[in-house]
């Protein structure tokens, strides 16, 4: 009796949870249901061009094509972000402390991830996020951890002679990522990201096994769990036929539960703060029948759910997609094409104008080729063709403009490009600016995807390897960055100025070499990083060459300075002559007036009387007094040049005083 007494309240304990997430869950699902669940499944069904009764605009409606335009736009879209994301090949990139001067242990990091996200096909599951979020609004994704066996094949000797050829297993816990459709995620209505809300939770349909294999692994209780009861609102494809045998609907729910309804519960593993909530994972199958309890078990208390909107919408966590954006001209250039279609069908096809008097009775006026129509009369007078006019063909030039209403509502631009304005028709002013706008667009939605799904899921990822894979993870601070890159439209765009600039500069200049190398990054060639590693060799001087080049250029200033000097000491030789010139023309008065005295003197004698040399001194006096007189009349013509200068420079002053 004390047994089964246990076993009631402990069911009771577990149901006081199961009901608390059920309801929140429930109450969460009406929320989405009643705001956005029909919204969604119409633009999954423009997308996937689908047709349904609800789609019908006129009740004379009779033709079902929906057109393509919104199907490019999303394509388009998701396609340009794809290529900045992963054309590079590297997506994400590590930035360590500032203070670490070893960078080996980001290189092993960042290669290891790369590494393991590949195995685990992170790319594909991430643009299946991107074309989610195109259509919904919303990209959301769920990160889990899985125990798989790593297998390699091997040899390992058995002796000298022989090897054994066989596979090494090796257990290891991987991160992968999980995208999650709008229908099976819910989450708190006032919330506007996942960090803020109370919880949130993914309920979906599993396979049997799936939950079995958990169960014998020890995540899951084990309990016997029954199949689900279908539910065409959490479908992924609700447009397909229900398979209903061995599905499990399973509710996981990530977020703060009240801390008493944990410690009351049974499969509870974990410790508990004195706190009101405490944040923890729930596992629920079937609605009713609980499977795992336990504490947040990551080293930095996340939640393993990441989610991005396409275009945000202010306080509100599902976004604005692709569909919601062209969804008015999707509608209106579809109820122009099914008109036109079906007005064709009434101007084409043949029909005929019948006297139903002269027609026989029971005769059936079906008209087909080889169809004989008996009438009472004349044919010509009781048959006659008839239509209803001709198609207006002003419908092609109204599909046309609601085409480029839905490439300007989403921004997407493919080989059509718009009219006027991408192709050929505009200058190349005109293409600037719009291809502007265009990549101006994309480039808000890449970062916005960056910051709030790329770079979150690297982290997130990063920090369950380092706590369930230590060894070949080193748990440290890494900041991670995202390393996207433009578009295909926008490379090209790129690569189109860059084009045109080189035009502008000779190859000596050294910013030809950079301009080529950001040409031949921007090209998506297959053999880019091989062009770009010989052209960065190309960019680096030869150090033989370099070494050669100096010692010319040192030859060369050597010689330059050769030719300098010889030509200063010519230039002093120069100096020097015409200062000796200078020196022998004052000199020659001195020579010619002691030649004069010695010729005056050179025939005295030493008993030479003093009479003679009187006289002849006379002579010398009288010559030095002419030469006197001779001076001050120079000087006195001197001074008179000067006055009349003077005077003659001072008259044009006077004119100008007068006539101011």
């Amino acid at each position: 009796m004390d047994e089964f007494d246990a076993k009631i309240d402990e069911l009771m304990m577990e149901s006081d949870v199961v009901d608390w997430v059920v309801g929140k869950c429930d109450e969460w699902r009406n929320h989405f249901e009643g705001n956005y669940q029909e919204k969604f499944d119409e633009y999954y069904r423009l997308w996937r061009g689908i047709w349904d009764h609800s789609d019908v605009e006129r009740k004379s409606e009779r033709s079902r094509i929906i057109t393509p335009a919104l199907q490019q736009a999303v394509e388009s879209n998701v396609a340009e972000l794809e290529e900045s994301t992963f054309g590079r090949g590297k997506w994400f990139d590590i930035s360590d402390n500032m203070g670490d001067n070893e960078r080996e242990d980001i290189a092993f990091l960042r290669n290891k991830l790369s590494e393991d996200f590949e195995k685990t096909k992170v790319r594909k599951a991430v643009a299946e996020c991107l074309i989610n979020s195109a259509v919904f609004g919303t990209g959301i994704a769920e990160i889990t951890l899985s125990e798989e066996k790593e297998m390699s094949p091997a040899t390992q000797p058995i002796n000298e002679a022989l090897t054994a050829v066989g596979v090494n297993v090796i257990d290891r816990t991987v991160v992968k990522m999980r995208p999650v459709m709008p229908q099976n995620f819910l989450i708190d209505p006032v919330a506007t990201s996942i960090d803020e809300a109370l919880g949130c939770a993914v309920d979906e349909f599993v396979s049997r096994h799936h939950v079995e294999l958990l169960q014998e692994q020890g995540v899951y209780a084990d309990v016997f769990v029954d199949d689900a009861t279908p539910d065409d609102d959490i479908e992924p494809d609700q447009d397909l036929s229900i398979y209903s045998d061995d599905k499990i609907r399973l509710t996981k729910y990530y977020g703060l539960v009240p801390t008493k309804l944990l410690e009351n519960t049974e499969l509870f593993d974990g410790e508990t703060e004195d706190t009101a909530y405490t944040e923890a994972v729930i596992v629920i199958a079937n609605g009713g029948v609980l499977l795992k309890a336990e504490a947040n078990p990551y080293m930095m208390q996340d939640r393993p759910i990441v989610a991005f909107p396409w275009d945000v919408v202010p306080g509100r966590f599902w976004g604005r997609g692709v569909c919601e954006k062209g969804y008015n001209s999707q509608k209106a250039l579809d109820a122009e094409i099914r008109a036109r279609i079906d007005a064709l069908g009434l101007t084409v096809h043949p029909m005929m104008a019948m006297d139903a008097t002269r027609i026989p009775r029971g005769h059936k006026p079906e008209i087909r080729p080889g169809k004989i129509l008996l009438t009472n009369g004349d044919p010509g007078q009781v048959l006659k063709p008839f239509n209803f006019g001709e198609v207006s063909q002003i419908t092609f030039a109204q599909a046309g403009a609601l085409q480029q209403m839905v490439q300007q509502a989403t921004g997407a631009v493919d080989s059509a490009g718009i009219a006027g304005q991408i192709n050929g028709e505009a200058t190349a002013a005109g293409i600037s600016m719009s291809l502007g706008a265009i990549i101006k667009r994309q480039k808000r939605t890449l970062i916005n995807f960056q910051q709030s799904f790329l770079l979150p899921f690297v982290e997130k990822a990063a920090w369950r390897y380092m706590q369930y894979d230590p060894e070949h993870y080193p748990v440290y601070d890494y900041k991670f960055n995202a390393t996207s890159t433009l578009g295909i439209i926008a490379r090209e765009y790129e690569v189109t100025q860059l084009t045109q600039l080189l035009q502008t500069m000779s190859p000596e200049s050294p910013l030809y070499p950079a301009l080529i190398q950001s040409i031949v990054e921007n090209m998506n060639l297959s053999n880019r990083e091989e062009l770009t590693s010989v052209l960065q060799q190309a960019s680096q001087p030869d150090p033989q060459a370099q070494a050669q080049q100096q010692a010319m250029q040192q030859a060369q200033l050597e010689f330059q300075q050769s030719q300098t000097n010889a030509i200063n000491a010519e230039a002093a030789y120069s100096n020097a002559r015409a200062a000796k010139a200078a020196i022998e023309a004052e000199l020659e008065p001195l020579k010619a007036r002691a030649d004069l005295m010695r010729s005056a003197m050179g025939d005295l004698e030493n008993n030479a009387e003093a009479a003679d040399f009187q006289r002849r001194m006379a002579v010398i006096d009288k010559i030095l007094e002419q030469e006197k007189i001779d001076l001050k009349k120079t000087e006195h013509n001197d001074k008179m040049k000067l006055d009349v200068m003077r005077e003659l420079k001072s008259q044009p002053q006077q004119q100008g005083g007068q006539s101011q």
